[in-house]
């Protein structure tokens, strides 16, 4: 009796809708990568969460992701939040590497820079990178994640 009314109820119980499969937050700064991954597991916003504290390691992370996905695994994100201003590989340097890397999956990626710089200049450079990218300044919101 017991084990009906538990399967009932999680029978009933149903998985919340995401937009996006899995996102990537890409920020030096641990204290944001926490902030902003629970910001977007709370809002729902993506099944799967893929923190890194670094640009190297990021592009390391996609790359033996992109070598070990197959067309019936695709666990690469959709969407990237990245920092602009992190050692050793900023922002746009990684944006720049991610196109060269990567030309095949920007057609459907979707790239949010997530950055305390509200320099113009900055966006007008980010959008020369990359037309379609989405400029955010921190931290991140609910109302953000709904207008992505």
């Amino acid at each position: 009796m017991l084990n009906n009314i538990k399967n009932s109820i999680i029978m009933k119980r149903k998985e919340p809708k995401y937009k996006y499969n899995y996102s990537m937050l890409v920020d030096d700064s641990e204290l944001d990568n926490f902030i902003n991954k629970n910001i977007i597991e709370s809002n729902h916003f993506s099944s799967k969460v893929y923190v890194n504290s670094g640009s190297v390691s990021a592009l390391e992370f996609l790359n033996n992701l992109a070598v070990f996905g197959n067309e019936t695994l695709n666990i690469f994100p959709d969407i990237i939040f990245i920092d602009l201003n992190m050692p050793m590989m900023n922002g746009f340097q990684f944006i720049s590497n991610l196109k060269k890397i990567f030309p095949e999956k920007l057609l459907s990626l979707k790239l949010v820079l997530l950055t305390s710089s509200d320099d113009i200049e900055d966006k007008q450079k980010a959008e020369e990178i990359w037309k379609g990218i989405t400029f955010l300044n921190k931290p991140l919101t609910e109302e953000m994640l709904n207008q992505l």
